[in-house]
């Protein structure tokens, strides 16, 4: 597994990352199989959130490492805050409770990294400033990121942060490509052309943020993979072309579509199948070539001007 460097920063990572929305759904000794297996495969970088599960997810992590020695020594571990039930919120007091909860359900010392969930309109900055100082200070997080937020909303905190944001995890896939249509269809009247982000892809490459793909399979907002799907017909059959080709599965190259961008981007994978993401390793192992990005791209219902 390749690594990368958060953000030209301190925290080195594997290229592909494990999400771990659904992993309360399995039993512990199924959950420290799949850990353990995402560590073989080189993976050492683990996406949680406070809502995964009703906290559950975080919770049985927590016991599933524990049943193999020094295993939480080798990963990364990420969460995320500020979405409840019905509202986001960013406060000092939610972010500070909300991390002192999550480390209880992890149980451990300190956050790698914590993300803010969703962009709350009512965010004041100077409160989540003093929120992040007080974690940071206080050993409790290391770094800190955001998630679905454009350049103005990561300014806008910028401005009173003492810390650098390292990441901005974004929807991205072969058939949720928002963020890098707007720039291809720069300068036409196409519809793709209209810039939903403003420019967050090259945003977050100028400012030294890595951008973690969220839902890497999924078409729409949850409404359904896109892999081995009627409804994506030229998209898969340009994507078996490809996998045949280099001799690995189709959800390796949805993945190697994503690496294959320079702007090294981070993929978070949420199988919960270890068979499966052995498979999808693969994908650091796979280059493609600019005409075979292209022709996924295409292949997607994109179009060049």
């Amino acid at each position: 597994m390749k690594k990368i460097n958060i953000a030209n920063g301190e925290v080195i990572a594997s290229e592909i990352a494990l999400g771990c929305m659904r992993i309360n759904e399995l039993t512990k000794n199924e959950v420290n199989t799949l850990i353990n297996t995402a560590v073989e495969e080189g993976i050492n970088f683990f996406d949680h959130a406070d809502i995964y599960g009703g906290g559950k997810s975080e919770e049985i992590f927590a016991e599933a490492l524990n049943m193999s020695k020094g295993l939480k020594e080798k990963i990364i571990v990420q969460t995320k805050c500020g979405i409840r039930q019905g509202f986001y919120d960013f406060s000092k007091e939610h972010i500070l409770n909300s991390v002192d909860d999550s480390l209880k359900r992890l149980n451990m010392d300190y956050i790698d990294v914590l993300l803010l969930h969703r962009p709350d309109t009512l965010m004041e900055p100077e409160e989540v400033s003093e929120a992040f100082s007080k974690l940071h200070n206080s050993g409790k997080v290391r770094n800190f990121g955001v998630s679905n937020q454009n350049p103005m909303q990561i300014e806008l905190l910028n401005k009173y942060l003492n810390q650098k944001i390292i990441i901005n995890q974004m929807q991205l896939s072969v058939t949720n490509t928002g963020m890098i249509d707007s720039g291809i269809n720069a300068n036409t009247k196409n519809s793709q052309a209209i810039d939903r982000d403003g420019s967050i892809l090259e945003y977050c490459r100028l400012k030294d943020i890595t951008i973690q793909a969220w839902s890497p399979f999924q078409y729409g907002f949850f409404e359904g993979v896109f892999l081995n799907n009627d409804k994506f017909t030229e998209l898969n059959k340009k994507i078996d072309e490809i996998a045949n080709l280099k001799g690995v599965s189709n959800s390796a190259i949805a993945i190697a579509w994503i690496l294959r961008h320079p702007a090294k981007i981070q993929p978070i994978v949420g199988t919960t199948k270890p068979n499966r993401l052995k498979d999808i390793c693969k994908a650091s192992q796979v280059e493609l070539t600019r005409k075979e990005w292209y022709e996924i791209y295409l292949a997607a219902g994109n179009v060049l001007p």
